[in-house]
């Protein structure tokens, strides 16, 4: 009995995820969890390959997904628009895919391109885009001064890490007359995923988690600044959801959620200094969520300089703590009782 059209396609883009994770077990587990005969597996296989999705490997039934690399180079000269490099050379790459991923990428693209057009101060920008039938990863690379050190300088930080602790809240920009400040915010919540790589620290917005890490190793990216974008093309994300779920009831930009933890590459804030530049800037949100997931611990100093001085001084903002374990809210309930 042949199978709906709806079932084979699941059964298809199960096969393809197991042969993009190599497993090695992808054919009877493709059998064990849809019912099928292997002879009806290796059937899809020999049709993806002749479609070109897949290709076989110098081992005895091993695939792999057939990838497509684009790279070009773009001169800052040339007076660039990136609605203009979007229409010209990436839309044709996802043309065919579900309108909700084409408006993705539409506006990942742009804002991100847009971002080393006018904050980079480059002479190139190189673009890079590897694609296969499950998923599109693309690169936008600067040659310029690097994106941390950018806002280290222009805000007088104290270091890089102060930097990039402001990436986490959103609203941020170097050019408040010209940029909202909000596309590094969305895009990266909007993706799978999403790397800015730079300074030779990364900060990276993958599974619904943000992180900072230090890769210091990596000489190659000491300058300039490189993007990072990968999205599922059967991805069910809408572009209007993220932006809902950020604003307001009154609209706009002004909700925003800070993981504690890696904002502070620790598990255990204390001081008033911390609490200090972690709250920097929340005067532009209305509802801020502090997420304590991983954190082991806080200070008094960090607990009341956050939740008695700050909140006190801005009795219109609502601090919403989520996922506080027993000591950091007993830590939180000391400083609001004794304050």
């Amino acid at each position: 009995m042949s199978l709906s059209k709806e079932k084979r396609n699941k059964v298809i883009h199960y096969l393809l995820e197991k042969i993009a994770d190599e497993d090695k077990d992808y054919i009877k587990k493709t059998s064990e969890s849809f019912g099928i005969s292997l002879n009806t597996i290796y059937r899809y296989l020999d049709q993806l390959c002749q479609k070109n999705i897949i290709a076989k490997t110098k081992k005895r039934f091993k695939y792999s997904l057939v990838e497509m690399k684009f790279d070009m180079t773009l001169n800052m000269a040339d007076k660039l628009e990136e609605d203009i490099v979007y229409r010209d050379y990436i839309y044709k790459l996802i043309r065919n895919f579900p309108l909700n991923v084409r408006k993705i990428w539409e506006y990942s693209f742009s804002e991100m391109l847009n971002n080393a057009i006018d904050h980079s101060e480059a002479d190139k920008i190189h673009i890079s885009v590897k694609q296969n039938y499950l998923w599109t990863v693309i690169e936008i690379k600067d040659n310029g001064v690097g994106i941390f050190e950018k806002i280290r300088k222009h805000f007088n930080y104290h270091n890089l890490e102060d930097a990039i602790t402001e990436l986490f809240k959103g609203k941020l920009t170097t050019d408040p007359e010209r940029h909202s400040g909000e596309g590094i915010f969305f895009t990266s919540r909007i993706l799978d995923s999403f790397v800015v790589w730079s300074d030779n620290k990364l900060f990276t917005h993958i599974n619904d988690k943000d992180e900072l890490l230090d890769v210091a190793e990596f000489e190659a990216i000491a300058s300039g600044t490189s993007i990072y974008m990968g999205l599922s093309n059967f991805s069910k994300k809408e572009l209007r959801e993220v932006f809902d779920e950020f604003a307001s009831e009154e609209g706009g930009f002004n909700v925003t959620s800070i993981p504690i933890k890696n904002v502070f590459n620790n598990a255990h804030p204390v001081s008033r200094s911390q609490a200090r530049r972690l709250y920097n800037r929340l005067d532009n949100f209305v509802e801020v969520t502090l997420d304590f997931e991983g954190v082991e611990s806080i200070g008094q100093g960090f607990a009341h300089e956050l939740f008695v001085v700050f909140a006190k001084a801005h009795p219109d903002i609502d601090l919403i703590v989520k996922n506080d374990n027993e000591e950091v809210k007993n830590m939180i309930n000391h400083v609001l009782t004794t304050k």
